[in-house]
């Protein structure tokens, strides 16, 4: 075979990571452990291509054979393609030849070594399970916890398990990483560690913090390029102008604000072009302002400052509002280092950190993976259509995101009963978008293509004026049928009809404008979650009745990012429904017609004049409000405290009775039934279970009998057993009784009732307290026995004179 070796010692000429390679095995799976800026990128791939070649060409057949190839994802596009080009020039080769790289839409694909996406190589597998013609996959910045990322080494460790052994090549599987836990990683792959000190220069590190970093308002950004400057003005005084300053921001709209007050500045995220991206990379611009993307996977040459807000933008799933969205929060202490490593790699640097040292010792120690906080839908469908829903991952997804997520997928049609993947969810599967924007483009034909194409990339703002790539939008139109436009909110609504929002609130209002400035502009979405327009879609959008909404940023206000106008809601998600309430002790109830949470009217309506289905939606109404709505004899209350009780101390199966089934006792209001005449105590003893309710006068007794010889109630109205007795009724009584696990707490009481003392350690009481209670009582109460001797007097309720003495 030809030769196609990689001349590793030009490539690794001046790299730390260079010290790596006499250490890399022959076979995989490997962890390559190294820091950001050691060239572990660059070196790595030629090396293992190397590796491959020389495997292959000892194999029969092999002056026919193609080289085998190296796959390496990096977590970014931006990243990708310089780490391709970066190879290139060293190989001295040209990009597409010996290195090429794929992103979405744009390939260049190389012979020996191609740099992908996560989300290119997920494609990828499911297209080609085997992997044919590749000998090697190599995962980057596996520290950074993306979704993606992990789905990717899954998937490729069942390739490489199942390739143990093929005539045409095992799969080589290595994960490089510069902070991750190796130990775990190493553990869960079954690999080999290889590791090299990160070579940095003194760090002077100093902290200038700003009282509205919390808030992220746009002085708190002043602030920042604030610093930048005084970090370039450091770089002039020193007599090094072409030194560089990298900003860190948490995303596109930061950027912006930093960058007003710096003309002669570049940004840098993932959202740019590929022209726009060569230029902050490779440009003359003296300062970059830069999302997490530069923290790790790419480098940005010539940098010896490093400024920093602290903060990153993250998706996170928010269960109690049943939606995902981005977060603004503080970043991991692990990425605050990565981003001041930054400024120490070509000479001793200076790093000046918007926040106090206070802030950076709460900060988190390590960033959180993808799979525990994010939305899980895409990743559902992925491996529903790898056919391996049980494989395992680095970190296994929380149950209830992944139930919601395969849940939503079976609503669009893409899985079947049983969780199988039908014909639409593998249409779904090969579009390069969310699951719910690729629904849209199935839905909408090429009519939907740009709005698809604009979500997909990140776009946000009024979607009426996004512009998206046209080579991005001729894409996606080719993997549906021809159709004509459709509007932006009918599209996203259709792909998010829970996030459908109606004006509730036009916020500050003024005489020549009724209907509000559209500043604090309110909108309650289906989902039941209210939300608020971002201000720069308040101008816009502020007077839209109705709105699509596609992208929401979480927090104390959830703010509408990303949305277009809609005319009117789809009639078609309208619902009407009979709700039904308890009013004065009767029942009331209204339909109702509703979008989710939406209520776009209502009217009461008589109990006589529902039909049949109508009853049936009344009597499910009115048994989901549990037993709050029925009224509560004394038998019934302390039946429901006793039970409570166990349920509490002892779990399964006792139930939650608030929460129990009441459908017979609302199906017999809704015919006719006063609600005074239901009984509450047998709805109650219908909740029971049998034979466990059997035992409950032992498990929870009613009554405790006491030495006295009456038997006083348990209370367990607090969640602990009381009983309160009087004092006398108790002599010699040493040890309090125990109810499920828990003693009985005693409140001793005088003649009249009154509380002398609460314990559940009677014998600690009569050695002690005790004769101070007597002291107190035996002249206020002298017809009552206060013996001397507790412990061998007659426990009684009786008088002295009563008991003959």
């Amino acid at each position: 075979m030809p030769s196609h070796q990689f001349d590793l010692a030009t490539i690794g000429d001046g790299l730390p990571a260079a010290e790596l390679l006499p250490r890399i095995p022959e076979s995989g799976p490997l962890v390559v452990e190294a820091s950001p800026g050691t060239g572990k990128t660059t070196l790595v791939p030629p090396a293992l291509s190397n590796i491959l070649q020389s495997q292959a060409g000892t194999a029969p057949e092999a002056d026919e054979a193609a080289p085998p190839k190296v796959l390496v994802t990096a977590p970014r596009r931006v990243a990708v393609r310089a780490a391709a080009r970066r190879l290139a020039h060293l190989d001295g080769s040209r990009v597409g030849d010996r290195v090429g790289y794929s992103i979405r839409g744009e390939h260049h694909l190389g012979t020996l070594v191609e740099f992908v996406t996560p989300g290119v190589l997920l494609n990828r597998l499911l297209a080609d399970p085997a992997l044919e013609g590749v000998g090697a996959v190599l995962i980057d910045e596996v520290h950074e916890r993306q979704l993606d990322s992990d789905l990717v080494l899954a998937m490729c460790q069942e390739v490489a398990l199942l390739r143990e052994g093929d005539p045409a090549g095992e799969l080589y599987l290595c994960a490089m990483s510069a902070t991750v836990d190796t130990q775990k990683l190493a553990d869960y792959m079954g690999a080999q560690v290889v590791s090299t000190p990160a070579v940095t220069h003194p760090l002077e590190v100093t902290y200038h913090p700003h009282p509205e970093r919390a808030q992220g308002s746009p002085t708190f950004y002043r602030h920042v390029a604030n610093l930048a400057l005084q970090a370039h003005s450091h770089h002039l005084d020193s007599g090094h102008p072409d030194h560089r300053t990298l900003v860190f921001v948490p995303g596109r709209k930061e950027i912006d604000w930093v960058s007003s007050h710096l003309p002669d500045s570049a940004p840098l995220h993932g959202g740019l072009d590929s022209r726009e991206q060569d230029a902050a990379l490779t440009g003359r611009s003296p300062i970059v302002v830069a999302t997490s993307i530069a923290e790790s996977s790419l480098t940005v040459p010539g940098v010896h400052a490093v400024v920093d807000a602290g903060l990153s933008r993250t998706p996170r799933r928010d269960q109690a509002r049943g939606m995902t969205g981005l977060v603004t929060t503080s970043t991991s202490k692990a990425s605050a280092d990565q981003r001041a490593g930054r400024a120490g790699r070509l000479g001793p640097g200076q790093v000046y950190r918007a926040y106090s040292a206070a802030d950076y010792s709460h900060f988190a120690p390590d960033i959180t993976p993808e799979i525990l906080s994010s939305d899980l839908v895409a990743a559902a469908l992925t491996l529903a259509a790898w056919g391996s829903p049980d494989i395992s991952l680095l970190d296994a997804p929380p149950a209830a995101t992944l139930t919601e997520a395969n849940r939503e997928l079976h609503a669009l049609g893409a899985l079947d009963g049983n969780g199988a993947i039908t014909e639409t969810g593998q249409k779904l599967a090969r579009i390069p978008a969310d699951p719910r924007l690729g629904a849209a483009l199935l839905a909408h034909g090429s009519g939907a293509a740009e709005v698809v194409a604009a979500l997909s990339t990140g776009l946000q703002g009024d979607l009426a004026d996004a512009k998206p790539q046209a080579s991005e939008v001729c894409r996606f139109a080719r993997m549906v049928d021809d159709r004509g436009p459709a509007t932006p909110g009918k599209v996203v609504a259709s792909a998010y009809p829970e996030r459908v929002a109606k004006l509730v609130d036009s916020g500050s209002r003024s005489a020549g404008n009724a209907r509000g400035s559209g500043e604090d502009a309110e909108y309650l979405l289906a989902s039941g979650t209210r939300a608020t327009l971002a201000p720069e879609l308040r101008r816009p959008l502020g007077d839209s009745e109705w709105l699509a909404v596609a992208e929401v940023q979480l927090g104390r206000t959830p703010l509408i990012r990303a949305a277009a106008r809609l005319d009117e809601p789809d009639l078609a998600q309208v619902r009407e429904d009979v709700t039904a309430r308890i009013a004065d002790g009767k029942l009331r109830a209204r339909r109702t017609r509703h979008l989710g949470a939406i209520e776009l009217s209502s009217t009461p309506v008589s109990i006589n004049q529902l039909g049949a289905e109508e009853r049936t939606q009344a009597i499910a109404a009115l048994a989901a409000k549990g037993l709050g709505w029925l009224q509560m004899t004394e038998g019934a209350s302390r039946i429901k405290e006793r039970v409570d009780y166990l349920r509490e101390q002892l779990g399964e199966p006792w139930p939650d009775l608030a929460a129990g089934d009441y459908t017979p006792e609302a199906e017999r209001v809704v015919a006719g039934k006063r609600i005074a005449d239901i009984d509450a105590y047998q709805a109650i003893m219908r909740q029971l279970p049998w034979p466990e309710a059997g035992q409950m006068d032992e498990l929870a007794p009613e009554r405790l009998e006491v030495p006295s010889g009456s038997a006083p109630k348990v209370h367990y109205e607090t969640g602990r057993p009381i009983v309160r007795v009087k004092l006398q009724e108790c002599f010699g009584l040493a040890d309090s009784p125990t109810i499920a696990g828990q003693k009985v707490l005693f409140h001793l009481l005088s003649p009249a009732g009154r509380e002398l003392a609460v314990t559940d350690d009677l014998k600690s009481f009569w050695d002690g307290p005790y004769q101070g209670v007597r002291k107190d009582m035996r002249g206020r109460y002298p017809k009552h026995p206060w013996p001397e001797d507790p412990w061998s007097a007659t426990a009684t309720k009786k008088t002295k004179r009563a008991l003959g003495s």
